[in-house]
């Protein structure tokens, strides 16, 4: 029998870069908040580490083995066998991936929230990809841009912008959609490699701007600017620079005394009255089970544990999991098409390019020409594209342990090692991003067999590689080949895009539409069928973008949360 705690407002289900925002908001309004998740407060004195062997080789930055025991399997085909896939580079903390991730903070173009109908006005039908559910999504950009203000301010945004209420500068990114006004922090510190590549892209007609981060580029709120020390892909920051929830919006929530921590609580169940209403959430912590009542719930987990909760979460209401009576949830899933699904370029130059630790693509310089439809894809086969990043962020052992161009007979011995030595410097990468979309085939459901330590199903993942992605991935590489030639590469390798199986970047799943039929949530993020239910994160998107999504995650669980608190009698009841 659980024990019952105390009832609040609202559950807030994780604390990272969605929960770890949508807190805030909800606070200021005067809500009691219980914030609960899997993971624990991390020490940025004790527990973050410029060091590349605890970082990256031994994976340290963690709270707990959650994402272990519960990795998802993946299969290719609706039909094919599934196999346990490795653990998710997502995290249990209080601040969540936003601890360690890159720190890219993007905006959606008004192009991806509405692809069926530009596509269709500018091509024909007969351009959207065959197979794909893919629908416009029920807002605009114009619609989630103050919220994108809202989070770029009170997160901590470092940036250039390109378009200022229409008008266009090229210092920033002339393909984004309209900003109210600049950013609040200029962009992270150039260098020679980077300017290097800037006078490359020039040369080629391109547009190069430096990358949008939630970096400090110079102290804000009390805390200090970015070192430039490396590691923020697999470590948190020492310096508390990176603006990660733990230290911006979520000690802002604290502050109004409304918000309740419940750490190292895991969520089994979002538990619903048989009217079909969520009465609040059950979870585990040391081994107790507790039950939180509570009159509303957010639900801000990674994409693959938001839809295994509202799978697992059974009632009379809901016997095929929580808002699921259209079969909508685990659905229009897909993940990005990225480094991760092979679509990547790496360049040998003739000098070392001194490139060692840095920001890595917070401290970027990215060219837009070839994503989403910035260019005309008439005859190509394919919609979308993908954003090109190159970055600084090298350290030794990855060094070592990159390709040798062919020039060593194997990656040991006397010759190997004078060429590491010699070259290691002299090579740099590109992320490739690129626009990805939902399928009929591509879905999450719950594996049949295989379960973790409390004996419930793990999520299992179904993707297959899609030709339109691929298309546009190859496209983008030969793009990037050409931009590292003209800066003076003597040697390139592009990789073999095959689409991706489990990624950093998930969508879908609880797709947000005005259609119950297609979709889970509404236009607010709120479920269908659970009125008193909100879904944060990646879960809700209908596109992905060729950019990171962690800055539309957050604009967008601001928006669901002060929808909530400015329509709390309606939705509560």
């Amino acid at each position: 029998m659980a024990i019952t705690l105390k009832p609040v407002d609202v559950a807030v289900v994780g604390l990272g870069a969605a929960g770890g925002v949508a807190v805030l908001p909800l606070c200021r309004a005067g809500l009691k908040v219980a914030g609960i998740d899997a993971g624990t407060w991390m020490d940025p004195h004790k527990d973050f580490k410029a060091d590349e062997i605890h970082n990256s080789t031994r994976g340290m930055i963690t709270t707990g083995n959650k994402i272990r025991r519960e990795a998802p399997t993946v299969r290719n085909s609706p039909t094919g066998q599934a196999r346990r896939g490795g653990p998710s580079p997502m995290m249990n903390a209080i601040g969540g991936t936003s601890i360690h991730y890159h720190a890219q903070s993007w905006r959606l173009k008004p192009w991806d929230f509405k692809t069926v109908s530009m596509v269709t006005k500018r091509y024909g039908r007969s351009y959207i990809p065959a197979g794909s559910t893919l629908e416009d999504w029920p807002i605009s950009y114009d619609d989630l841009e103050p919220y994108y203000d809202t989070v770029e301010r009170e997160v901590g945004v470092s940036g250039k912008a390109g378009n200022i209420q229409g008008k266009l500068d090229k210092e920033g990114n002339i393909f984004e959609g309209p900003r109210m006004r600049e950013y609040p922090m200029p962009h992270l510190r150039s260098c020679d490699y980077l300017e290097m590549m800037k006078k490359a892209a020039r040369s080629l007609g391109w547009n190069p701007f430096h990358s949008p981060a939630a970096i400090n580029s110079q102290p804000r709120d009390g805390r200090g600017a970015c070192g430039y020390h490396g590691y923020c892909d697999r470590g948190g920051c020492h310096l508390q620079a990176k603006n990660s929830t733990c230290f911006s919006t979520v000690p802002k929530a604290q502050k109004t005394k409304n918000l309740t921590i419940f750490d190292r609580a895991q969520v089994t169940r979002i538990n619903a009255d048989d009217k079909g209403r969520v009465t609040g959430v059950t979870y585990i912590f040391d081994g107790m089970e507790y039950f939180q009542p509570a009159k509303a719930a957010l639900i801000g987990s990674y994409t693959y544990e938001n839809v295994r909760l509202l799978l697992l979460s059974k009632s009379k209401a809901y016997p095929n999991g929580l808002g699921n009576n259209k079969g909508q949830v685990g659905k229009h899933y897909f993940g990005h098409w990225d480094a991760q699904a092979g679509a990547s370029v790496s360049a040998l130059f003739p000098e070392d390019l001194n490139i060692w630790y840095g920001a890595i693509l917070s401290q970027g310089v990215v060219i837009d020409e070839w994503a989403d439809d910035s260019f005309d894809h008439s005859g190509l086969g394919f919609i979308g594209g993908a954003s090109m990043t190159v970055n600084t962020e090298k350290h030794p052992i990855a060094a070592a342990s990159g390709s040798t161009w062919g020039q060593t007979q194997r990656n040991w011995g006397s010759d190997w090692k004078r060429w590491i030595h010699t070259n290691a410097g002299r090579t740099a990468s590109a992320y490739i991003q690129g626009n990805s979309f939902p399928y009929e085939t591509t879905f999450l459901d719950l594996d049949p067999e295989v379960k973790d330590p409390l004996g419930d199903p793990v999520i299992r993942v179904t993707t297959m590689t899609r030709e339109n992605e691929r298309k546009a991935a190859m496209y983008a590489q030969d793009k990037c080949e050409q931009w590292f030639k003209a800066a003076g590469a003597i040697m390139t390798q592009k990789g073999n895009p095959n689409g991706p199986n489990l990624s950093t970047h998930t969508y879908g799943g609880t797709r947000m539409g005005d259609n119950p039929e297609t979709n889970v949530c509404d236009k607010w993020g709120f479920s269908h069928e659970a009125p008193n239910l909100g879904m944060l994160g990646g879960s809700v998107f209908g596109t992905s973008g060729a950019r990171n999504p962690t800055l539309t995650i957050q604009a967008l669980a601001w928006r669901t949360a002060e929808h909530l608190a400015k329509n709390w009698k309606s939705i509560t009841g």
